[in-house]
C-alpha cells in the first residue's frame, strides 16, 4: 500500500512518468512497479499515455478529490500552526476567509506575552486596510475588485489607510509578487500586521494567516526570519488543504 502510494506521489509531482524512472526513484525492480501499476490501473487511478507509454493519474483520482474539500475544514486544518506561530512569535495570529466584500477572522490564536486582549473571531474587516484583507484581494479577478470596491469602497479606518484605487493597485501587484501582505496602523493606529494567502487544491487562494501587533514593537521586516516563518506555515496549512505547489 505504501509503494503504491508512493507512484500516485510521483505521478501527482511530475505529472507522467515511465516504469524505468517510477523504479529508479523508489529503488525497485522494474516489475515491481508493474505490478503496483496494473493494479492502480485496473481501479481507474491511473492511465496509460498511448502515445509515450507514460502513466498519468487517472480520473478515478479526480472522483476521490473532489468529494474531499467538503469534507476538510480550513479552521481544523490550521489550528495547529496557529497556535505554534502564536507561540513561536508572541503575538496574535489570525485565520481569515473573503465573506461579503470583507475579510472575516474564523481563528484566532493569542502569544503568550500579547497584550491585547481583543478578540477578532467573527468580526467583519475592510480589505482594504487588513494584510489578510490585500491577500485575498490580490488573488481575485479585476472584475471581482471592481464590484468589492463598488460595493464597500475605500474608507480610511486611520489616516494611514489606503484611500485611493491607484495607491491600492500597486500595492496588490507587489502583494502577489512578494507573496505576502502588510497593514501599518492602516486598521488602527497602534497596530501592524503581515499576512500570507492559503491555497486549496485547486491552487485558488481560500485564505490568509496573518500576524499582528503593537506597532512599537511589532515591525515585520526588522524581525528575523518572521516572514519565512510565516510563509512556511501557509505552505504547510495549504499542503492539508491539497495543495501541491509545482
Amino acid at each position: 500500500m505504501d509503494r503504491a502510494f508512493q507512484v500516485l506521489e510521483i505521478l501527482a509531482r511530475d505529472g507522467h512518468a515511465g516504469v524505468s524512472d517510477i523504479a529508479e526513484e523508489m529503488g525497485v525492480h522494474k516489475s515491481t512497479v508493474f505490478r503496483l501499476l496494473g493494479s492502480l490501473v485496473s481501479r481507474d487511478m491511473v492511465h496509460q499515455n498511448n502515445d509515450r507509454g507514460k502513466y498519468q493519474l487517472g480520473f478515478g483520482i479526480l472522483r476521490l478529490a473532489t468529494s474531499i474539500p467538503a469534507r476538510l475544514s480550513i479552521v481544523r486544518e490550521a489550528r495547529p500552526f496557529l497556535e505554534s506561530l502564536a507561540e513561536e512569535c508572541k503575538e496574535t495570529v489570525n485565520l481569515a476567509v473573503l465573506r461579503s466584500n470583507y475579510a472575516v477572522n474564523v481563528d484566532q490564536a493569542m502569544g503568550p506575552s500579547t497584550l491585547a486582549t481583543h478578540d477578532w473571531v467573527g468580526g467583519l474587516t475592510p480589505l482594504h486596510a487588513t494584510s489578510s484583507g490585500k491577500v485575498l484581494l490580490a488573488a481575485l479577478s479585476a472584475d471581482e475588485r471592481d464590484r468589492i470596491f463598488r460595493e464597500a469602497g475605500l474608507l480610511a479606518r486611520t489616516p494611514r489607510t489606503i484611500t485611493k484605487r491607484e495607491d491600492l493597485e500597486r500595492q496588490l501587484i507587489e502583494v502577489a509578487h512578494n507573496g505576502y501582505a502588510e497593514a501599518r496602523e492602516e486598521l488602527e493606529i497602534g497596530l501592524n500586521a503581515i499576512a500570507v494567502p492559503l491555497y486549496n487544491h485547486m491552487a485558488a487562494v481560500v485564505g490568509a494567516v496573518s500576524i499582528s501587533g503593537p506597532a512599537f514593537r511589532f515591525d515585520p521586516k526588522t524581525i528575523p526570519g518572521l516572514i519565512g516563518t510565516l510563509r512556511e506555515a501557509g505552505t504547510r496549512i495549504s499542503a492539508k488543504m491539497g495543495y501541491t505547489h509545482r
